[in-house]
């Protein structure tokens, strides 16, 4: 099989309509302040076993395509011996993988953040692929002022995001594209729309530039949303807002895009994807790929006790039926309550 092939195969599992990406690449800081919330430490064993219990839901299969895993979860095996990409793929869920290693300031860009990685990027790629990763993420943030994101944060992060899908796609690994526009500030919508559109729109340039096969990517952005010091949006507005930005800036061939929560709650995530999806005039599949939204219910039942496994794998795999339905325009707050299937 050639490399083009492993990518369009790849592709083809990922994109199929109906199911999205479940995120579980939490850093290890960022565990262990979730697992601190619901009065669990952050062992090597608790987060094996939680992740563990993620991927052997019963029937999660059917609405997660993908799941992007840390890099320590990609080498870890769960109780029984079997290695947690195999877990994963027993359901049809194919193993992905965080590639960046966190962020920090940009020099001469006050306000800007830049992520690291890059460095060996291409030796750690085959490696993750020889433990069975199919696909990679790379996010970078942009935080929203006055005065950012500036012009040399926009052309420096997109410079990142194009540097490592290329390598990525050399590799035979789909890459998927984060530019998260962050939702901290009083930002109005009108002022997100338009840094959203700035991100997008330096992202692609330099995508191009680095001649990353468009088709065969993932786009992991965030929803237009106002600042979390505002009031929140109806979804209508978040989907009429979101769409207009993506076709001003997002080529067509993108096959796939697979929205991040971004500090969205778990059900006003999924209305504002089923807003999105109800609109029915993109020319992109328009799915999720959400960490703490899809989460955030198992956890707070699990709070790291056996006996609680299956009821929070239940609460995991609700919240993903939730949002295969909003895929479909199908979602209604009223299933909330109901059972799932």
């Amino acid at each position: 099989m050639t490399v083009h092939d492993e990518l369009k195969a790849t592709i083809d599992s990922l994109v199929d309509g109906r199911r999205g990406i479940l995120a579980a690449d939490e850093s290890s800081g960022t565990i262990a302040k979730r697992f601190s919330a619901v009065g669990v430490e952050s062992t090597e064993t608790n987060r094996r076993d939680y992740r563990a219990a993620l991927l052997s839901s019963e029937g999660l299969g059917d609405f997660i395509c993908g799941v992007i895993l840390f890099e320590e979860t990609l080498g870890q095996s769960d109780r029984g011996g079997t290695p947690l990409p195999e877990v994963a793929a027993a359901q049809g869920i194919l193993p992905g993988i965080k590639v960046d290693k966190g962020k920090g300031p940009l020099p001469g860009a006050e306000g800007d953040m830049i992520t690291y990685g890059l460095d060996g990027l291409i030796e750690r790629l085959r490696e993750y692929k020889a433990q069975g990763a199919r696909f990679a993420k790379w996010r970078e943030v942009y935080p929203v002022s006055a005065h950012n994101p500036t012009e040399l944060g926009l052309t420096a992060n997109a410079e990142m995001l194009a540097r490592y899908a290329a390598a990525c796609q050399s590799e035979g690994l789909v890459p998927i594209v984060e530019p998260e526009v962050l939702m901290d500030g009083n930002h109005s919508l009108e002022r997100s729309a338009t840094v959203n559109e700035q991100v997008w729109s330096s992202v692609f340039h330099a995508l191009n530039r680095h001649g990353v096969i468009l088709e065969l990517m993932l786009l992991k952005p965030s929803m237009v949303t106002p600042g979390a010091e505002l009031p929140s949006a109806e979804p209508q507005e978040v989907a009429e807002y979101t769409l207009r930005s993506l076709r001003r800036s997002v080529p067509a061939a993108v096959p796939s895009i697979n929205f991040l929560s971004g500090g969205q709650g778990p059900e006003e995530a999924t209305e504002n994807l089923n807003a999105l999806n109800q609109l029915n005039n993109a020319p992109w599949q328009l799915s999720f790929s959400y960490g703490r939204a899809l989460q955030q219910p198992a956890l707070a039942t699990w709070h790291g006790k056996l006996e609680n496994i299956e009821m929070a794998q239940r609460a995991l795999v609700k919240r993903a039926c939730m949002n295969h339905l909003a895929m479909l325009g199908k979602y209604r707050d009223s299933l909330e309550g109901e059972g799932y299937g």
